[in-house]
């Protein structure tokens, strides 16, 4: 669902850009954040949370099974640029973050591989960091996508 964002009285006319928030699942709400930040004006540029193998309840999935894992964050990031009218190929930045470099790279294959089929090759960074917010999670999957 895609909720606009009110803009204060007296700053309508210095706006050129606008803001919505993308969440095609609501339980992030509850956490303080937005699964995708829709930002529309000359172009149209979406910031993408960090999605992680959670169902659309809110439940990890996949527990110590990093090509589950990756397949579940790529999909749920998909969501998020589906919701907002864009698609994996819109794409231009991707941080990785996971909990274990050696295991992703074993399975960097899912990832590569869905974003060779769209294609698209997005400016990407990596990082290993001691743990995720949620425990058991692997990887995390953070974007940008301009249409």
């Amino acid at each position: 669902m895609v909720l606009p964002v009110e803009i204060p009285r007296g700053m309508e006319h210095d706006m050129t850009v606008q803001r919505s928030a993308v969440n095609p699942v609501t339980w992030s709400l509850a956490m303080g954040f937005n699964q995708g930040e829709l930002v529309s004006g000359h172009t149209r540029t979406l910031f993408v949370s960090g999605q992680t193998a959670m169902s659309s309840e809110g439940r990890p999935e996949h527990e110590g099974d990093m090509a589950g894992q990756l397949g579940l964050s790529l999909d749920n990031l998909e969501a998020v640029l589906r919701e907002a009218g864009l698609a994996l190929g819109d794409l231009v930045r991707l941080n990785v973050y996971t909990t274990d470099v050696d295991l992703l790279f074993e399975h960097y294959g899912v990832l590569a591989g869905r974003l060779a089929a769209v294609p698209v090759a997005p400016a990407t960074t990596m990082l290993g960091v001691t743990r995720l917010a949620i425990p058991g999670q692997l990887v995390e999957l953070e974007g940008t996508a301009v249409s």
